[in-house]
């Protein structure tokens, strides 16, 4: 037994695969596989119709050239024989057979031949088989894609194979009959499964070489061939005759004399890669029932990916159809029917073996899976927008499977990656903003920390002796002295200033967070009596939490409240309504202090934990309540937010602060983070 040697007849140019997929939406054969983000053809599945060449618009695709292999026979001396396709006039438009065979002994071929007398020799083989096996039915082999493709694809269908050679391998058979077994013959068409071919088991060493014309045209040019440097030439014998209509659709039939009659629809013509694959299918299954089935893989030969030409389809058929009319009309008719009887007993036979390359059937379990994956959770959700290559969603979760496809294929898939994927990078970036902006702030805090620390200390003392003896003095004076306010109010504010200092000293201190299990719920309405609100005020406590308990220092938390607490009856002037919410979750707790009051101007709220700052009137705060507020938080692994309105017309003024405490620490801290570094020596 013999099969098919899988040849590779396509390469890949990996940096110019752009993995646009389009390759594999256009292979009939799915012999496309994407790994690694590339597209890559499998010889074992590829039948070579080439139609992924001539799709890709990156031409990250390309023929494999034997342009060397060709160069290499002509100078080995050997006979070379060159057989030219039938569908050359929709080659070389413009350009005179003769001129064309001219061309071609100019780059050293020793004979030039026709194709076309090859494809005579198998229409009346074709005539033959259709008449002597009236019961069965075929499938036509003159193009081998398609033959291919029912070795590989629908193997039951082999017997329906007609067991008949192509033109190509005809005509090198007559032509070793007449000049030889040692003739080397190189086969020149529009056909790349024509390299595929000539590597078959089957008829091997028949075809030497394959070159497509594009091929052909690139090795005149670095040769320096052209129309205008070269002189007439004619073919060499056998001449061809109504076999030249073979590159065209129902051309075979016509050569063959075979009726298409649509009425008893015994002989059906198919041609292009969408309907070719369908009409096997059919034909197999015995829902197309015709006799001989005829195909082209491509829109007629004359529509090979091996053409160079970008005339319309119908202007290269007509092309070819005047050359026809041409020959037929030079009188050789006679010649042309001796020849075929001197070669009426040439073997023109073959066989074909099948490659079954049919995937199993897929576990439907597993496509159910790779479907869900893909966020396939529904019917409705398979799209089958065929951006992956595949018609249905399915069938490219079943490329998966057999690993011929990845998961990034697919568009939808793919769209929503990327916005879970944006969103994330919002969320990084939203995150490193933030800590960013925390991280200026600890580092400004640890500046002016440091910065009080020393000032603080240098102070405390001075102001410390202001103090005691200006306490002295007052005890000496008569309150009617002159200058008893005078040293009165010096005392206050030596007073204030070291109650100042003291804050200055609060900020820079190194604080132990001492965690406990608190009750946070207990621990607010404790903060509210010590703050003792005005009688205007009036309190409204929400605790929405599921849980109250929470890890933190009760003694700096109870500072930090009872901070936010005064701060807002102060902006409420003694008249107002005071809001405190507890929300929660598994991990955190949320507490927010709202006030009613005239709300915080846009401009300094990027301030307002600076410490120092203060929107009070002057003697009225010292500007370190928050600063101290927001380390205490930062100091828990929380954090803390401000939100304010000014403007009574968009909505009621007011500020809300909002802390974020987890609910339990892994490890306490142990100190404040914001705590200044010793001042150098």
């Amino acid at each position: 037994m013999h099969a098919t040697r899988p040849v590779s007849c396509v390469t890949t140019v990996p940096d110019r695969c752009r993995v646009c997929f389009t390759c594999v939406r256009e292979c009939p054969a799915k012999a496309i596989r994407i790994e690694n983000g590339q597209a890559e053809v499998m010889p074992e599945r590829c039948i070579a119709c080439g139609n992924c060449v001539r799709v890709c618009s990156q031409e990250a695709k390309q023929f494999c050239s034997a342009s060397d292999a060709v160069s290499g026979l002509i100078r080995s001396g050997q006979k070379v024989a060159a057989c030219l396709a039938p569908s050359f006039p929709a080659e070389f438009p413009g350009i005179s057979h003769q001129r064309v065979v001219g061309m071609l002994r100019k780059l050293g071929f020793h004979l030039v031949t026709e194709v076309a007398f090859g494809a005579d020799l198998v229409a009346s083989r074709y005539r033959k088989l259709i008449s002597e096996h009236p019961d069965q039915r075929f499938i036509a082999t003159t193009c081998p894609a398609v033959y291919r493709y029912v070795e590989l694809y629908f193997p039951d269908a082999i017997d329906n194979l007609a067991p008949i050679v192509s033109p190509m391998v005809a005509t090198a058979r007559a032509l070793r009959a007449e000049h030889g077994a040692d003739l080397r013959v190189v086969f020149i068409g529009p056909c790349v499964a024509k390299k595929m071919e000539a590597d078959d088991d089957s008829v091997a060493r028949e075809i030497q070489s394959v070159l497509t014309f594009h091929s052909l045209k690139k090795m005149l040019r670095d040769q320096g061939i052209r129309a205008n440097n070269t002189t007439d030439s004619e073919f060499d014998p056998p001449f061809g005759g109504l076999g030249a209509l073979f590159p065209l659709c129902g051309g075979m039939l016509q050569a063959a004399d075979i009726r298409e009659d649509l009425l008893k629809n015994e002989v059906v013509t198919v041609d292009g890669l969408s309907a070719f694959t369908s009409s096997i299918s059919e034909f197999s299954h015995n829902t197309l029932d015709a006799r001989l089935l005829e195909i082209l893989a491509c829109n007629g030969c004359i529509m090979g990916p091996g053409m160079t030409s970008e005339e319309p389809h119908f202007k290269r058929r007509s092309r070819v159809s005047r050359y026809v009319q041409l020959r037929r009309s030079e009188q050789r008719d006679a010649v042309h029917e001796r020849d075929l009887k001197r070669f009426i007993d040439l073997d023109l036979s073959r066989t074909f073996e099948p490659n079954d390359q049919r995937p199993p059937r897929a576990p439907e379990t597993e496509i159910s899976e790779i479907l869900l994956r893909l966020g396939k959770r529904e019917y409705s959700d398979e799209l089958n927008c065929g951006a992956c290559g595949y018609d249905t969603c399915r069938e490219h979760a079943v490329a998966i499977h057999l690993g011929l496809a990845e998961d990034e294929m697919c568009l939808p898939y793919i769209i929503d990656r990327l916005k879970v994927t944006i969103k994330d990078l919002s969320d990084s970036h939203a995150q490193l903003a933030t800590t960013q902006d925390q991280l200026m702030h600890s580092e400004k805090l640890a500046s002016m920390g440091q910065l009080a620390a020393g000032v603080a200390h240098e102070l405390n003392n001075p102001l410390g002796v202001v103090l005691m003896y200006s306490h002295l003095l007052l005890d000496e004076l008569d309150t009617q002295s002159p200058v008893y306010d005078d040293l009165k109010m010096i005392a206050e504010q030596a007073q204030r200033s070291k109650k100042i200092v003291a804050n200055l000293l609060d900020f820079a201190r190194e604080n132990k967070a001492l965690i406990e299990e608190i009750n946070i719920e207990n621990l607010i309405r404790h903060c509210v009596d010590i703050a003792r609100l005005p009688e205007g005020v009036s309190l409204h406590l929400d605790f929405a939490h599921s849980a109250p308990h929470c890890e933190l220092d009760p003694d700096q938390m109870i500072q930090v409240f009872t901070n936010l607490i005064q701060n807002a009856v102060s902006a409420m002037n003694g008249q107002g309504a005071l809001h405190i919410r507890t929300q929660d979750t598994p991990s955190t707790m949320h507490i927010s202090i709202q006030d009613t009051g005239c709300g915080i101007p846009p401009e300094h709220r990027q301030k307002i934990f600076q410490p120092f700052f203060t929107t009070k009137k002057i003697g009225k705060g010292t500007g370190l309540g928050l600063a101290v507020s927001y380390g205490i938080v930062k100091m828990h692994r929380g954090d803390i937010a401000v939100s304010s309105n000014t403007n009574p017309e968009i909505a009621p003024t007011g500020t809300a602060f909002t802390i974020k405490l987890p609910r339990r620490h892994a490890q306490p801290p142990t100190s404040n983070p914001h705590k200044p570094q010793p001042v150098p020596p």
